[in-house]
């Protein structure tokens, strides 16, 4: 579908497992951005996200036929609401595209989403020091929750956790 933003027109599609190469790509391209470490591949993210039992979806934004943004997102629920809630794991639009309101285009997307999912939520996280973003989405309203604290555990602490299980009766 076409959408408009601030200062241009895109694009915006679902993905495609076509797109896998592409995806991981803007995986890498955020994390860099990110400071973090990508731990995923190709096969990992066909699975993952065009598999039997997809974990989640993703969006593409094109400018000309060119790439510029990517978002991931899937449907929880929010207990506190008792409705589905939308989840946003990933926005990431290329650096030389900033400031033209993709962005912004791509949240009102999934908001509207939301709205025709009866969605009680739409979340995410934004890291502390990324500015722009943060204003980005004050502006729009979000409340962000200082109060709240992300809480992970990774590979090791994983299965680490995982195996202090006691199961009585075999089964899950």
């Amino acid at each position: 579908m076409k959408l408009a933003a601030t200062g241009v027109e895109f694009e915006l599609r679902a993905g495609t497992v076509d797109d896998v190469p592409l995806l991981l790509s803007f995986i890498h391209a955020m994390a860099e951005f990110e400071k973090l470490e990508v731990q995923t591949s190709e096969s990992t993210l066909r699975e993952a996200l065009f598999g039997e039992h997809p974990a989640a979806q993703t969006l593409l934004a094109f400018i000309d036929d060119q790439p510029v943004a990517y978002a991931v997102y899937f449907f929880g629920f929010a207990t506190m609401v008792g409705k589905r809630g939308l989840w946003l794991d990933d926005l990431f639009v290329k650096p030389q595209f900033r400031g033209n309101g993709i962005a912004t285009a791509v949240m009102a997307y999934l908001a509207d989403l939301a709205v025709q999912s009866n969605c009680g939520r739409f979340e995410w996280v934004v890291l502390d020091w990324n500015s722009p973003a943060i204003s980005l989405y004050q502006r729009m309203g979000a409340k962000i929750h200082d109060d709240w604290r992300l809480c992970r555990l990774d590979d090791d602490e994983l299965a680490n956790v995982a195996s202090q299980l006691v199961r009585l009766e075999s089964g899950r």
